[in-house]
């Protein structure tokens, strides 16, 4: 016997909530599937350094990832000034390399040139970091809107 086609006009709420209630519980299934898969792929050297070798299974997957995240969790985030300052003495150097770069094809423009160079050999500090007390709030935020495109059944 072939299948029929239902009309949903025919039928009542109930029975519209009792055909669309497998479909609306496989697509969760699936995106607790798919979350769990991101998570694994996100955390695989961790999982490998702690069982190499081992088939995971969803239930150990998650366990892992909240040990690790509690692991992260205590361990403190401290960000060094002298990291910093490397950091920007770094990015100051190549921009300072890539503005000589530039100038060179430009030999007609020697007063903007020397001003310019003037300028950048004068030693240069880290300016105040405003982006440390701003950091966990710019996170705070990517969080927040990654919740909102959370899709829900209802």
């Amino acid at each position: 016997m072939a299948p029929t086609s239902v009309s949903m006009d025919n039928l009542s709420p109930k029975e519209k909530n009792k055909l669309r209630k497998p479909i609306v519980e496989k697509m969760r299934r699936d995106r607790i599937n798919s979350s769990i898969e991101q998570l694994k792929s996100l955390l695989e050297k961790e999982f490998h350094k702690q069982q190499p070798n081992v088939k995971l299974e969803k239930a150990d997957i998650l366990e892992m990832a909240v040990s690790y995240l509690q692991q992260q969790k205590t361990q403190p985030q401290t960000i060094s000034v002298e990291r910093l300052q490397q950091d920007y003495n770094q990015g100051y150097s190549w921009c300072v390399t890539e503005a000589l770069q530039f100038l060179c094809h430009y030999p007609e423009s020697g007063e903007a040139q020397k001003k310019l160079l003037n300028h950048l050999t004068v030693p240069q500090k880290v300016p105040a970091i405003p982006y440390l007390a701003s950091s966990s709030d710019s996170k705070q935020a990517t969080v927040a809107s990654s919740l909102a495109k959370i899709w829900r059944p209802w």
